[in-house]
């Protein structure tokens, strides 16, 4: 049988766009000889739709448009397999199904609803859906086919030490007697996700001596980047198709002769974690209707980075840098960032924050009367910098990408209502040290736009004179080892010291730090994931709390 893998970007909620996008794939991928097009998990609504589903109009309209899209593709000659929502019509709990539909001849001829509902990390389907209580066989063109919804497939037992559930839906599917195994999905990416999920469903091909067709969706949807890097196995867990990642592909695959296409891209890992960050930040852009962004440029690394990313994402004509100096900032804060808007082709603006940095402390000395400088005064450049790029964002109607990394957010070393202000924290789970090797990646794509003097420098928020970072922080590469273990491995202080050589002082102190600025982040804008535990939707700890490490 020929499939298709219709590796596909949706939008949540933009359900007439989304099926007009599936019959299009479908009607390519039929006219290409394709007998079974598969699209990715709940590629109607998009994924994921969280609360909408809480929605009567929403599930309504998700009824029709699925009987709709049905009449749509009704001369087809393949079938379709559709992630959707379904309705439970009787029985106990949730009134949804996460289902796979099949289409055919203007039909819905038969549909698996979802068996393991994932609520963990970023994933929260236990709110929303019924878990199916059995599964069935789909027979279709001479071949007996099992067709299981991504996390059903993610709990070999075989595999996992410690598996999450008692079921293995996919090996269940396989001893009933499936001839091939069929998995949508809507797995999003993280740095070296794509190795894992090879390594999964090679071991799932292999225990059930079948072979095996993981569909994925692709794209952006809030803080979630989805890669696609769809693929086919044979029985041995060989890769025998592949699609390519972070963009729309249709491959096929034989299950039979085995044959297939190799679309494969974006191999090495920094270069995936790149074009992530890129997808994430076009689709965030464009799928919320905005057009253009400002980035605040202080000639340093991470606006640099975010930079380059945007105009990845939308181009350079779409890209506005704004250079604030303030009354510490160094003459190549300037000279860097206006070299950096040149080397992309973006446009520029220097916007003093000097003349309001003195009004305001003018107004307020007589109430700061008797007390020392301090980071008062430091946080108020910032936040004239936040207040500037907002300005020009309500005027413009641009959309302004926060710069701050991953490092800086989880301790603290940012400004609430300054540096944090803007709609997409493009970098927000990048730490410093990745955040250098990216900056690599965009020179590689532009050859010397990020200038060298960049690279050389010592990070600096240019708050107070003579000011570095590492006058607060360790270096960047002890400090984000120890936020790896503290905030992704969810290690004690006493097992990153041990594990790490490092002082035990310190490394309370960097715990100390992230647990007590939750309430920074928590207001933080969103951020693209890209590593295991990002903060923001896959980590949810309360900010009025006295448990400490």
């Amino acid at each position: 049988m020929r499939i298709a893998l219709a590796q596909i970007n949706t939008t949540v909620g933009a359900l007439e766009a989304n099926a007009r996008r599936i019959a299009e794939s479908a009607r390519r991928a039929d006219g290409a000889g394709a007998q079974l097009v598969v699209f990715p998990e709940l590629a109607l609504t998009g994924y994921p739709p969280r609360d909408l589903l809480e929605k009567e109009s929403f599930a309504s309209r998700s009824e029709a448009g699925l009987q709709a899209l049905a009449a749509e593709t009704a001369s087809l000659h393949a079938a379709l397999v559709v992630g959707a929502i379904t309705r439970a019509t009787s029985g106990e709990g949730k009134s949804l199904f996460n289902s796979a539909a099949v289409l055919r001849g203007g039909r819905i001829v038969f549909i698996q609803n979802k068996v393991l509902l994932p609520t963990y990390d970023v994933f929260d389907e236990g709110r929303y859906f019924r878990p199916a209580e059995s599964q069935h066989i789909f027979e279709f063109a001479g071949r007996r086919i099992g067709i299981v919804i991504c996390e059903d497939a993610w709990n070999d037992k075989q595999y996992w030490q410690r598996p999450l559930y008692r079921r293995d839906p996919l090996a269940e599917i396989a001893h009933a007697g499936a001839e091939t195994l069929i998995s949508i999905n809507a797995s999003p990416y993280y740095q070296n996700k794509r190795r894992l999920r090879r390594e999964i469903f090679a071991a799932a091909a292999r225990h059930a001596s079948l072979p095996l067709v993981y569909v994925n969706q692709t794209g952006g949807n809030d803080q979630l980047v989805f890669d696609g890097a769809s693929f086919a196995m044979d029985a041995t867990g060989e890769i025998r198709a592949e699609a390519r990642s972070f963009e729309e592909d249709i491959v096929f695959f034989d299950d039979v002769s085995l044959a297939g296409d190799n679309h494969a891209s974006h191999a090495d890992e920094c270069e995936a974690v790149y074009e992530a960050l890129v997808l994430g930040t076009r689709d965030y852009i464009r799928k919320c209707g905005f057009s253009r962004v400002l980035i605040g440029l202080s000639g340093g690394i991470d606006s640099s980075l975010v930079a380059a990313i945007a105009v990845d994402a939308v181009g350079p004509e779409c890209v506005t840098g704004v250079g604030m100096p303030g009354p510490y900032s160094s003459g190549h804060s300037v000279t860097d960032a206006r070299a950096l808007a040149a080397n992309l082709g973006i446009r520029f603006e220097l916007v003093s924050i000097g003349a309001g940095y003195d009004a305001m402390i003018s107004t307020l000395a007589p109430l700061f009367h008797g007390a020392s400088a301090d980071v008062t005064e430091e946080n108020i450049q910032s936040r004239l910098r936040g207040l500037t790029l907002m300005a020009l964002s309500n005027k413009t109607g641009a959309l302004v990408l926060t710069t701050g990394n991953k490092s800086e957010l989880a301790v603290g070393y940012c400004t609430l209502y300054g540096d944090m202000c803007g709609g997409l924290a493009v970098i927000s789970d990048v730490p410093k040290t990745l955040v250098y090797q990216l900056a690599h990646v965009a020179n590689r794509r532009r050859p010397g736009a990020i200038p060298e003097n960049v690279f050389r420098k010592a990070p600096s928020a240019e708050l107070r004179p003579g000011q570095k970072d590492s006058d607060s922080l360790p270096p960047y590469g002890t400090l984000d080892r120890i936020l790896a273990g503290y905030v992704e491995n969810s290690l004690s202080p006493e097992q990153i010291s041990s594990a790490e050589n490092l002082p035990l002082a310190l490394v309370r102190d960097i715990v100390n730090k992230v647990d007590r600025n939750e309430y920074k982040r928590q207001q933080a804008a969103p951020g693209l994931k890209v590593t295991t535990k990002a903060f923001g939707i896959g980590r949810r700890f309360p900010i009025a709390q006295q448990f400490s490490e």
